[in-house]
């Protein structure tokens, strides 16, 4: 497989292309798609975290699960829809604790490419999905494939903010060197979960007082 992906993450992850893991994940996806399936994002999104956001530029990681499963939703950065989409229940709630935090606007729009741009790495950890079967693709590969990137960023950088929102997020932190790297954790911002303390975590002003203690440009919140 010849994964357009950005140099710099080519370089950390060259050892992953390789792997038998890996060669599965678009042959999987090759079957699905003969099979008349959907798959969202589209192919030429599927690494567009990565893309958007180089290794070297990394400073603040969102893990999400899998992308959205509806029609026009997912386009490779995690909680972000493009623009003309509604924002889903999960990202509202992501704006309103943003705004009693920190004081951000709440847009008029759900794409988080602004963040992307300034170093908020928006990793899913399954990077496909079949439309409307929600973890239709959590056992493909994809899992082995994000966890090493997580274990990369942790090895390879330091003072970076992990923001780990419900536990599925949560288990990844055994990944993370916390020693040189900032865990912040809540609940999901799910409407399930968020009044169990995902409103009120603070984690916009904590990751930038964590980054500008560290002598590291703050994040523009605002989209």
């Amino acid at each position: 497989m010849d994964v357009k992906i950005e140099a710099s993450w080519k370089e950390v992850l060259k050892g992953e292309f390789s792997k038998p893991y890996f060669q599965q994940i678009p042959l999987h996806l090759k079957t699905e798609k003969s099979q008349g399936k959907t798959i969202y994002p589209p192919g030429s999104l599927i690494f567009n975290a990565f893309n958007t956001t180089p290794f070297d530029k990394v400073k603040v990681v969102i893990l999400g699960q899998d992308p959205y499963h509806g029609a026009g939703q997912a386009h490779g950065l995690c909680f972000s829809v493009q623009k003309g989409v509604p924002s889903p229940p999960s990202l509202v709630n992501i704006f309103k604790e943003l705004q009693d935090d920190i004081g951000v606007e709440i847009p008029n729009h759900g794409n988080l490419t602004h963040w992307a741009q300034q170093g908020v790495f928006l990793l899913n950890a399954s990077l496909t999905v079949r439309a409307g079967e929600p973890m239709s693709h959590s056992k493909i590969g994809w899992a082995e494939f994000t966890d090493t990137v997580i274990k990369k960023i942790s090895e390879q950088k330091k003072n970076v903010v992990f923001l780990l929102w419900g536990k599925f997020a949560q288990e990844k932190r055994v990944l993370i060197d916390e020693s040189k790297h900032c865990i912040l954790r809540s609940v999901h911002p799910s409407p399930l979960s968020a009044h169990a303390g995902f409103f009120g975590c603070k984690h916009f002003s904590k990751t930038n007082a964590y980054l500008v203690s560290k002598g590291i440009d703050p994040v523009d919140w605002s989209l």
